[in-house]
């Protein structure tokens, strides 16, 4: 359904730690910039790409809204989780644990307060 999430920035050097690191701990690659400033993230059939906003004004994060990131493995999400937080991130909401349908869960903001979540797949 979806080609790719876009979500601003204040700082593309400051996003490009957090998402280098959190990408590569899920077994992606770092992110490239394109010709237009954008930083881009291939992994899993899923593009994020992350740009200033082309406003001008300062980006802000959505209220309610998370992006999710699929995460092979317990061990995926929880490397996730301590890059973003060794990145600039924030723990948000509850400690990385499995949820009653068998997925297991971590949520961070981005040092731009975006929300995001990885997970792996349900088993239940």
């Amino acid at each position: 359904m979806f080609t790719h999430i876009m979500i601003g920035s204040n700082d593309l050097e400051r996003a490009r730690s957090f998402y280098d690191a959190t990408f590569v701990a899920l077994g992606g690659n770092p992110g490239e910039m394109d010709a237009r400033g954008r930083l881009i993230y291939v992994h899993e059939g899923g593009r994020l790409m992350i740009t200033t906003p082309i406003d001008g004004k300062p980006a802000t994060a959505a209220n309610g809204g998370t992006i999710g990131i699929a995460a092979a493995s317990q061990d995926h999400v929880l490397a996730w989780h301590a890059a973003g937080i060794a990145h600039g991130g924030t723990a948000i909401e509850s400690l990385p644990a499995e949820r009653p349908n068998g997925a297991f869960v971590a949520y961070l903001r981005d040092p731009d307060r975006n929300k995001l979540t990885a997970r792996t797949k349900p088993t239940k």
